[in-house]
């Protein structure tokens, strides 16, 4: 949907033309044009800033502004996702070659702007005037910051939030749906919890080994129990929400008696009788891993040490804050097996391409297979969806048996409002990003 970008025209598959709205300005009454659009996408694909989300716009080789109203996108080859991916929020040229420091404060072209920032505890905006669209209704809005699932639907409960919306526990979940005062929304979510497998540590390089863990995650018990429902079981890389989805395809499934001949046809057995598989007089150890900050994560966890236990692995858990768990942590492919999840996943790339292709900006475990890569970089480039579908059909495939991912289950998404505020969610849970492609959610 046309959002900064009035509208746009691709006169060939690697070129796409951008035409801006006449009088935009952001927030402290800069006029917004081409050249800060052609700013922003400069830097995120300069590899020296190292972006996290560079991988997303990796062929594009160009960004150029014809005049003060049109910008050009060259791309080194046809890019099937970009549209998707183009809801990035620009920022203005003269104020960060100035040197202000813009993540700390921000200026953006949105409905809002920043009055106030107490890190760690929250933000406070106002309505922007200078809104293309005009002001908001709502003229003022804080963020409050609350790390725990729990304690955050306790303060709406309280009366002290007005809306709450996920990552709730479930058991949060069923006690707001079933109270009158509030108003929900309940939908399919855009994201997966998983379990990633470090392929490059020496117990898990083989797929096998990964095949034989993934028999010993409980789906089922895991989606339906502990998460009550809220969620979807799930047996592939592809949301079942997707245009490329094929529900033929289908990871390992739980099977306790089907994982232990498993290890034993890989060589573990237990030879001293005290429970444990072991191979070489070593053990089979592992250490699983995930955040403080979500309880049902946690449960999850514990429900999956004692599984493996009962099968004869030794699992450690490991449980950190989220900064520590993923920064300092999985991100450094430093774990064995991290329970977590993606969110946004607005098109097949956006889980797979720089997650599992060989060397991608988000492969963590260090995965690696030829033929993923030449079926995601196919996905990438072939503008028929049909035919898109089927190269992330044959990557499914594969990664279902390679296993660098488990997927443990498509996320759902709620929110909770007072019945007094109207609340509308369109589409997709995703935020309304100010960019040149508007995802009017």
């Amino acid at each position: 949907m046309p959002d900064l970008a009035e509208s746009w025209e691709t006169p060939d598959p690697t070129t796409y033309i951008f035409h801006l709205r006449e009088g935009l300005v952001f927030s402290d009454g800069a006029p917004l044009t081409a050249d800060d659009v052609v700013f922003t996408y400069q830097s995120l694909l300069d590899p020296e800033l190292a972006a996290p989300s560079r991988a997303l716009y990796s062929p594009i080789t160009k960004v150029e502004a014809l005049d003060a109203r049109t910008v050009k996108f060259t791309l080194e080859a046809p890019f099937a996702p970009l549209l998707s991916y183009l809801d990035l929020g620009i920022m203005p040229k003269a104020l960060a070659e100035s040197g202000t420091d813009l993540a700390l404060n921000p200026v953006g072209a949105g409905p809002m702007k920043l009055v106030k920032w107490s890190r760690g505890s929250e933000i406070v905006l106002t309505a922007n005037d200078k809104f293309w669209r005009g002001a908001p209704t709502v003229t003022d809005l804080t963020l409050k910051v609350i790390g725990d699932n729990s304690a955050r639907a306790q303060a709406f409960e309280a009366g002290d939030l007005d809306v709450i919306q996920s990552p709730l526990s479930p058991q949060d979940i069923q006690r707001l749906a079933a109270d009158a005062r509030f108003g929900n929304v309940a939908m399919p979510g855009l994201g997966v919890t998983y379990v990633n497998f470090n392929t490059k540590d020496a117990l898990l390089s083989d797929p096998a080994m990964r095949r034989a863990f993934g028999m010993l995650i409980d789906q089922d018990t895991i989606v339906c129990d502990i998460y009550q429902g809220v969620d979807e079981v799930t047996h592939s890389v592809l949301l079942p929400s997707s245009w490329a989805y094929d529900s033929t395809i289908s990871q390992p499934t739980f099977d306790v008696e089907g994982a232990v001949k498993a290890f034993n046809d890989l060589g573990w057995s237990d030879t001293n009788s005290d429970g444990i598989l072991d191979k070489d007089g070593k053990p089979l150890e592992v250490v699983i891993a995930t955040h403080s900050e979500d309880p049902n994560r946690v449960q999850t966890l514990e429900y999956m040490q004692a599984v493996f236990e009962t099968a004869g692995i030794k699992a450690v858990p490991k449980i950190n804050d989220w900064a520590t768990f993923s920064t300092n942590y999985v991100q450094k492919g430093e774990h064995q097996i991290a329970l977590l999840g993606w969110l946004n996943i607005v098109d097949p790339d956006r889980l797979l391409y720089s997650t599992l292709s060989t060397g991608g900006s988000n492969n963590w475990g260090g995965y690696s297979n030829p033929e993923v890569d030449a079926l995601l970089n196919a996905g990438r480039e072939n503008l028929d969806r049909g035919k898109r579908a089927e190269a992330y059909q044959g990557a499914a495939k594969i990664l279902a048996q390679d296993l660098p991912y488990y997927i443990v289950s498509a996320q759902g998404y709620q929110l909770f409002h007072a019945k007094d505020l109207p609340v509308t969610v369109q589409a997709t849970p995703r935020g309304y990003m100010r960019g040149l492609i508007g995802l009017n959610d």
